[in-house]
Formats: C-alpha cells, sequence, structure tokens
C-alpha cells in the first residue's frame, strides 16, 4: 500500500507550502501549474470548461431529487473542478481571485443595506 511517505518521495508534495493556509489567490497560482491548454484558446477554453463542469455540478443535484441521495464526494470533485476552471479563466483576464472575491462580497453587502438583494438587474 502507498502511504504518505512515498508520495512525499516522489514528489508527490513537491511544494507542501502551497497547501497551508490555502487562499484563493494561492489556489489560483497553484492551479495555473496544470494548466495544459493554449495560450490561443484563453478565456475561452476556461469559460467553456466552466460551463462544461457546471452542468455536470446539475447533473449531480438532479440525481439527488431522481435517487433520494446525495454523492456529496462526487458533487465535491464537479465543484473542485468548477474552481479550477475559474481560476484559470480569472488568470486569462488577468484577475485575482482573492481580490475578486472580495469585491463581490462588498457588491453582495452593500445590496443588503439597500434591500436589494433580491431582484434583477446588475446595478441594483
Amino acid at each position: 500500500m502507498i502511504n504518505e511517505t512515498d508520495l512525499e518521495a516522489w514528489g508527490y508534495y513537491k511544494d507542501s507550502s502551497l497547501y497551508k493556509d490555502m487562499t484563493l489567490s494561492s489556489y489560483q497560482k497553484a492551479a495555473a501549474g496544470t494548466a495544459i491548454y493554449e495560450t490561443q484558446h484563453s478565456i475561452i477554453y476556461p469559460a467553456l470548461g466552466l460551463a462544461g463542469e457546471a452542468g455536470e455540478v446539475a447533473n449531480k443535484v438532479k440525481k439527488i431529487l431522481r435517487d433520494g441521495k446525495m454523492d456529496k464526494t462526487a458533487l465535491a470533485a464537479e465543484v473542485g473542478d468548477c474552481l479550477w476552471y475559474i481560476a484559470a479563466l480569472c488568470r486569462d483576464l488577468n484577475l485575482d481571485m482573492g481580490d475578486l472575491a472580495k469585491a463581490n462580497l462588498e457588491k453582495l453587502y452593500g445590496r443588503k443595506q439597500r434591500g436589494t438583494l433580491q431582484g434583477s438587474g446588475d446595478k441594483r
């Protein structure tokens, strides 16, 4: 059986500092090391990948309705794939995920203070 020592010996945990105190920004940087698509497909590749993975999340949720049980591990894996595509898309758009998350919360809390969380339109 493979144990943690074996994995470390193979370099699996090449830079364990990447995984300690993970932030969205550090995740984005680490995830960039696994992107293998060509730069000519920047933005479009991760956007389409995100759409596909979001569809897989929706399909897993649909199966909760159908089967009456949730496969949390499988659902988490699909959400994780969505996170990777979001990180790639942010990288291609030169956006920092940490900054994006902060800006999004500021927007949402502003809407909450104004009583406009419900409704539609970007400029509420």
